[in-house]
């Protein structure tokens, strides 16, 4: 709703998990009507690619993924290499023929929110400006939370907003500020970062929020890597260790350690969102 590039959105009501054949396809044969051209499966799963079959979309292009030959027509493999690559130039690369590039430097994803509608949330929670948000969750698992995030907010000088989902009120335990993780909506969400001073989040969806809203941040890496999910933001400070066994990707850490967010002081955050105002 928020991107001006987006003129219609379809919200689907699915759940992770089931294949759920009978929802799938009666939103398929909803869209047939519309008379898509094409359908941009983002998806690497087969029964992404379900609906756009079922709604009968001419061409329906995506990468292999679990071997959806059939399903899609217009098929893209992954390119070679080792590692995990850039999440956008990889996405980027389905607005081209298979095997080409996309023009570079890719555009960067914009929020757009109104100013009256920042101060009516901001009114309904009862907060006032200037604030920073903390984003202590990460829906992944604990290895990509920064342990931390009380500290730095003892140490702000204003005061601190916290926000996450509902499966992330453990991580917001005892942080201090205004705690709102899980009593906010999504779009509540967006627009309290959009009215934020700064905001200091891990590896997680509202890092990206942070960045699509071009607020000044500082983003926290340790089990997982900026140089595959950075965030695609000018104003964006970006902290990562570099350990040895970073990243590992793993949901809790794999050597007991916890080496690339327990040796990243509040202090280093500290001097990094102080240098991103």
């Amino acid at each position: 709703r928020d991107i001006a590039e987006v003129p219609r959105f379809i919200e689907a009501p699915r759940r992770h998990g089931p294949l759920q054949l009978g929802a799938r396809g009666r939103l398929g044969r909803s869209l047939q009507a519309r008379g898509y051209d094409q359908a941009i499966v983002l998806p690497n799963t087969w029964k992404s690619a379900l609906v756009p079959f079922f709604a009968d979309i001419p061409l329906r292009s995506g990468y292999v993924g679990e071997s959806r030959y059939g399903l899609l027509n217009l098929l893209y493999r992954a390119p070679p290499g080792k590692g995990r690559p850039d999440m956008r130039l990889f996405y980027a690369r389905l607005s081209e023929a298979p095997g080409a590039e996309p023009r570079q430097p890719l555009p960067e994803p914009r929020l757009r929110i109104a100013v009256d509608e920042i101060s009516r949330v901001r009114e309904k929670f009862g907060l006032s400006q200037p604030y920073v948000v903390l984003c202590p969750g990460a829906e992944y698992g604990p290895a990509k939370r920064w342990p931390y995030f009380a500290e730095l907010a003892a140490r702000l000088d204003e005061p601190a907003v916290l926000l996450g989902s509902a499966n992330d009120r453990d991580a917001a335990q005892g942080v201090g500020g205004t705690d709102l993780v899980g009593r906010t909506t999504l779009d509540e969400a967006i627009a309290l970062i959009a009215g934020a001073r700064a905001v200091v989040s891990n590896d997680s969806g509202l890092v990206h929020v942070a960045a699509a809203l071009g607020r000044p941040q500082v983003a926290l890496y340790g089990s997982s890597s900026p140089l595959h999910t950075p965030p695609a933001n000018a104003a964006a400070r970006v902290l990562w260790l570099h350990v040895d066994c970073s990243p590992c990707y793993q949901r809790e850490c794999p050597l007991g350690h916890f080496k690339c967010m327990r040796e990243m002081s509040a202090e280093m955050v500290f001097s990094e969102l102080k240098a991103a105002r």
